[in-house]
């Protein structure tokens, strides 16, 4: 009796031996993809203040006239270059002393 008992004793020491290293690798192992996470945050974190920072330097006034001239071939506004073209119609259609009184308007 005392010999079973033993032996029950021993296996369930065993037992508890065999699963407090399998969670003491368990724990070990969370911890380490813990860490690897966090580090994967904090580069994310630091690509997305970069991306923000390209972000904010692409969208300044010198930088988005600069595109308009270069890349959309673009020109400040004159009266000599504005077209409007409901204008010839309605201009042409008026008498000359309408369109005068019009334009004190």
């Amino acid at each position: 009796m005392i010999g079973r008992l033993n032996l029950l004793l021993i296996v369930a020491v065993m037992v508890s031996g065999i699963y407090m290293v399998r969670s003491a690798y368990d724990a070990r192992r969370l911890f380490t993809e813990l860490d690897r996470s966090q580090t994967e945050g904090r580069r994310l974190d630091a690509d997305y203040q970069k991306l923000l920072a390209d972000r904010q330097a692409q969208a300044t006034n010198l930088r988005v006239e600069q595109v308009a001239r270069e890349r959309l071939k673009m020109r400040p506004i004159t009266p000599a270059i504005t077209y409007n073209p409901d204008a010839p119609a309605l201009v042409a259609s008026a008498p000359r002393g309408a369109r005068a009184q019009g334009a004190t308007r």
